[in-house]
C-alpha cells in the first residue's frame, strides 16, 4: 500500500521549471568540480505512528546523530550510520511536561543538546551520555526556535509572540556552579527567527511580517543591515558555510542569495510554487536545500542558482538540515489523510549517499 501511496504522490510533483543557462565561469565544469549526481539516489523514509508530525531535525556536529522532536515528549536520537529505524532510537525524556517543539545540537560538543516546547514553556539542556537532563529553564513565554552561538555559551530564541530572548552560560554571581541563565535583554526586539553569524559577533532576524532581513550586532544589538527581501514576509534564512552568501525565503516562494560583502541580492531562485519553510546549504556552500508547503525538497546550485533535482516527499517539510561533512540532508513531516488511505504517519527521511 505504502509503495502505491509513494508512487502516486510522486507522479503528482511537477518538475522544476529550469531557468536560462547560467554563465560558463560559475559552472561546475568551470570550475574544475564533480556535480553530484542527485537524481541517482532515493528518499529514505522512516514512519513513526503517530497523529502529530516530526516538527523538527538536526545533526550534531560531528554528523554521526541524527534527533528528531514532535510527536510526544519524548526527544528520538538516531545513528543513522548504524540504523534509521525507529527501535534504534535513544529515547531522551523526562524533561518536559508537554510535545517537545524544537532541538539544537551544542556546536562545539558532538553530545550537548538542548530542546523546547511552546506548550510547558521550557527550554531543557542534555548531555547524551546520560540519561536524565542537565538543567531545565522554565520560561514565562513559549519558546519556538532556539540557535547556539558558535562557541556554545549563548542560546537565542524566539517566542510565540515573536520576541527575541538570550540565554547566558556562566556563574551567576557568587554561585559555584556554571549553568544556563536567561539574559537581562528585555524581550524588546521583535523576530520569528534569529540565528547567529559564524563568528559569533551578528544575529541574522527574520519576522514573518516584514519584508526586509535585519542583520545586529551581538551584544550590542545595534542593527548593521536591513535588506529588503520577500513581499510578504520573511519566514527562513541560511548561512553559506564559506562565508559568501546568506539565503533568505518567504511566503512568495522566492529566494534570494545575498552577497554578504556588499549585502546585495546576486541571485533570485524561483524554482518552487509554493511558500518557503526553510533552507540549508550543504557543508561545502555549493548546494541549497529548499522546504516549502509543497511535497518535495529542491535541491539548487548555490552559485548558479540552477535547479539540479526536486525530491519527491511524502509530505510537507518544516525543516531541512543537510549532514556537516556530507551530502546527505535529513527532512520530516506528517502524511496527509487520503480518503480510503491509511491513516497519518510522522515522517524522517534521509536524501543523498555516503549513509
Amino acid at each position: 500500500m505504502s509503495s502505491q501511496v509513494n508512487s502516486k504522490e510522486e507522479e503528482e510533483v511537477a518538475p522544476p521549471q529550469r531557468p536560462p543557462s547560467p554563465p560558463l565561469h560559475t559552472t561546475f565544469a568551470a570550475r574544475g568540480l564533480h556535480a553530484q549526481n542527485f537524481p541517482a539516489h532515493k528518499p529514505r523514509d522512516l514512519r513513526i505512528p503517530s497523529p502529530q508530525a516530526i516538527t523538527h531535525v538536526a545533526w550534531n556536529c560531528d554528523g554521526k546523530r541524527l534527533a528528531g522532536v514532535g510527536i510526544d515528549k519524548i526527544t528520538r536520537i538516531w545513528t543513522p550510520e548504524t540504523s534509521m529505524e525507529s527501535r534504534a532510537a535513544t529515547h531522551f525524556s523526562g524533561g518536559h511536561s508537554d510535545d517537545v517543539d524544537y532541538i539544537s545540537w551544542n556546536p562545539t560538543h558532538p553530545e550537548l543538546f538542548c530542546t523546547s516546547s511552546q506548550k510547558d514553556r521550557r527550554i531543557v539542556f542534555w548531555d547524551a551520555r546520560q540519561s536524565r537532563h542537565t538543567q531545565q529553564i522554565i520560561l514565562k513565554i513559549s519558546p519556538v526556535q532556539t540557535n547556539y552561538s558558535p562557541d556554545g555559551r549563548a542560546l537565542i530564541f524566539t517566542s510565540a509572540g515573536h520576541q527575541l530572548f538570550f540565554l547566558t552560560y556562566g556563574k551567576d554571581g557568587d554561585a559555584a556552579k556554571t549553568q544556563w541563565h536567561l539574559s537581562d535583554k528585555d524581550g524588546s526586539i521583535v523576530a520569528s527567527t534569529a540565528m547567529f553569524n559564524h563568528v559569533g559577533d551578528g544575529i541574522i532576524l527574520t519576522h514573518h511580517s516584514e519584508h526586509s532581513v535585519r542583520v545586529m550586532d551581538y551584544p550590542t544589538l545595534t542593527l548593521r543591515e536591513s535588506p529588503a527581501a520577500h513581499v510578504g514576509g520573511c519566514v527562513a534564512v541560511a548561512l553559506d558555510p564559506r562565508g559568501r552568501y546568506l539565503a533568505s525565503g518567504g511566503y512568495d516562494s522566492i529566494v534570494n542569495m545575498f552577497d554578504l560583502s556588499e549585502w546585495i541580492c546576486v541571485r533570485t531562485i524561483s524554482t518552487c510554487e509554493n511558500a518557503i519553510n526553510a533552507l540549508s546549504f550543504s557543508y561545502d556552500g555549493e548546494y541549497l536545500a529548499i522546504a516549502n508547503t509543497g511535497p518535495y525538497i529542491d535541491i539548487c546550485a548555490t552559485e548558479t542558482g540552477a535547479p539540479l533535482h526536486r525530491v519527491p516527499a511524502l509530505a510537507p517539510s518544516p525543516t531541512v538540515t543537510w549532514h556537516p561533512s556530507k551530502y546527505v540532508f535529513a527532512y520530516c513531516g506528517q502524511t496527509k489523510l487520503r480518503e480510503g488511505g491509511p491513516p497519518p504517519v510522522a515522517v524522517i527521511s534521509l536524501f543523498g549517499g555516503g549513509i
